[in-house]
């Protein structure tokens, strides 16, 4: 009698894929934050001046390739985190815009977690690292979640170049975390229940969980507030078409719930401190669309308006808001047209294009907003040319802006060419959000996410696809449950 190979069921095949997926895209995330985190950690000290500045910062040592510049060291001795003061409640704003006694430019969650690492920290050094021990499970957390939403797409994420580019630049990765794990509850709560067959959670429970994090969102980093707008109009609209089947009071609790959290974040800074919490307000409000600014209202309309005028500012205050406005109502309407087509509203796309419009006319576009929009390439269906050509700008601009703005070594045939490449990025990029506002609004969303989110059974990963396909070509195969022994 001819031996049988025993050969794993589907079931057993699938959670092996997951498990597969999982340790290699947590791998990609240590070696990509790892080498983010020795990137700025060899443009620190020794020595160190009686405030702890490292001597060498910002340039850092000659021949280093990834900039050494971050907002991590850079504000250790500029916003008294060397004083470990408590930020918002002491301090303010000057007459000059400068921020004093502890206030930061962010909103507060991200002040408090910048509070957090300073505590112990002696010097900008040790501020990094405190930081980073702080910043780097929520990059970890989010290659998890997007693992388990898209499998293998969750690789762009983890072993992207921004990754190693601003993990430690700024303090993004809570914010992105935030929004990644917003879309994961409403996919965990629309996922079918192994046993009943039925979604684990009501949409209003899981959507009412979401907007809890995107209020937390909001005052890390502002823009996941946005996203309540879509994700509270699919609430509205899931139940059918018709007025009699709109669910104003799913949709009162999306939004209730985001309200609740931005003010139970907000208002203990508010009592405790209003000065210093409103200087963090009007220091972004006096912000300029500067050198350091890299989009389309310094490298375009300052030259439609001869250099850095009062017009050109004016023109900017004005612009920049109503833009956005009328960008959210764009995609806001795209998504309407869709359900109109669809029969859902594409909450998803939709959040991913406003962000889009938000990056794209916001007066200020610093290169470590890639990864806000990242998570979204791995999520939804966009041409990998079109991604390709997004990430080597970025990698590009990170490279030479701060040459641009004298803060890395660099010859003066160097800061000539810089200034050349900053430019085209920053208008490479331009082109891309605008060309993303209407590819997101009408993209697909990847696989598995679609099939959770539409309570439909997900489709077996490109693994588990090749296993059984081989099985059933092999005619000596039989199926068992998760055995690798072989039988007679």
């Amino acid at each position: 009698m001819p031996s049988q190979r025993a050969v794993p069921g589907p079931g057993c095949l699938k959670f092996g894929e997951r498990v597969l997926v999982l340790t290699i895209s947590l791998l990609a995330t240590a070696v990509t934050v790892s080498w983010g985190l020795h990137a700025k950690f060899i443009c620190g000290g020794p020595t160190f001046d009686a405030a702890g500045r490292s001597s060498g910062f910002p340039q850092g040592p000659r021949g280093t390739i990834i900039p050494c510049y971050s907002d991590l060291m850079q504000l250790w001795t500029t916003r008294g985190l060397d004083q470990h003061l408590l930020p918002y409640v002491h301090g303010g704003i000057d007459a000059h815009g400068h921020l004093f006694g502890g206030v930061v430019e962010y909103p507060v969650l991200s002040g408090m977690l910048i509070w957090l690492g300073s505590l112990g920290a002696h010097s900008d050094l040790s501020f990094l690292l405190h930081s980073a021990a702080i910043l780097a499970p929520f990059a970890f957390a989010t290659t998890a979640l997007l693992a388990c939403m898209t499998r293998w797409w969750a690789m762009l994420w983890a072993a992207a170049p921004p990754l190693v580019l601003y993990s430690f630049h700024n303090w993004e990765l809570p914010v992105v975390f935030t929004s990644v794990a917003a879309v994961a509850v409403v996919t965990y709560g629309r996922s079918l229940h192994p046993e009943t067959g039925r979604p684990r959670l009501r949409l209003r429970t899981s959507a009412v969980c979401a907007a809890v994090l995107l209020g937390i969102g909001f005052s890390l980093k502002i823009y996941p507030g946005l996203f309540v707008l879509p994700l509270a109009v699919y609430v509205l609209t899931a139940n059918g078409r018709g007025r009699r089947a709109l669910d104003w009071a799913g949709a009162a609790w999306v939004a209730g719930a985001a309200i609740v959290t931005v003010a139970a974040t907000q208002l203990p800074f508010m009592v405790a401190g209003y000065d210093g919490w409103k200087a963090a307000l009007d220091f972004q409000g006096r912000r300029q669309a500067d050198a350091t600014t890299n989009g389309i209202w310094y490298w375009g309309l300052r030259y439609l308006l001869d250099g850095d005028t009062p017009a050109y500012r004016s023109a900017v205050d004005i612009g920049s808001p109503l833009l956005i406005v009328a960008g959210i109502s764009l995609a806001l309407w795209i998504g309407v047209r869709r359900l109109r087509r669809d029969g859902t509203y594409p909450w998803l796309q939709v959040a991913a294009a406003m962000l889009a419009v938000f990056m794209l006319f916001h007066k200020v576009h610093s290169p470590q907003y890639t990864l806000w929009i990242l998570p979204f390439f791995v999520m939804l269906t966009v041409r990998w040319q079109l991604i390709a050509v997004y990430l080597i700008a970025d990698v590009a601009m990170d490279l030479s802006v701060f040459r641009f703005l004298g803060m890395a070594h660099s010859a003066d045939r160097d800061a000539a060419w810089s200034i050349w490449v900053v430019g085209a990025t920053s208008w490479i990029h331009v082109v891309c959000l605008a060309v993303f506002v209407v590819m997101f609004a009408r993209a697909r969303i990847r696989e598995p996410l679609a099939s959770y989110l539409a309570s439909t059974g997900a489709p077996s990963g490109p693994l588990t696809r090749l296993a059984l396909a081989d099985a059933a070509r092999s005619p000596a195969a039989a199926e068992t449950g998760c055995s690798s022994s072989q039988t007679t």
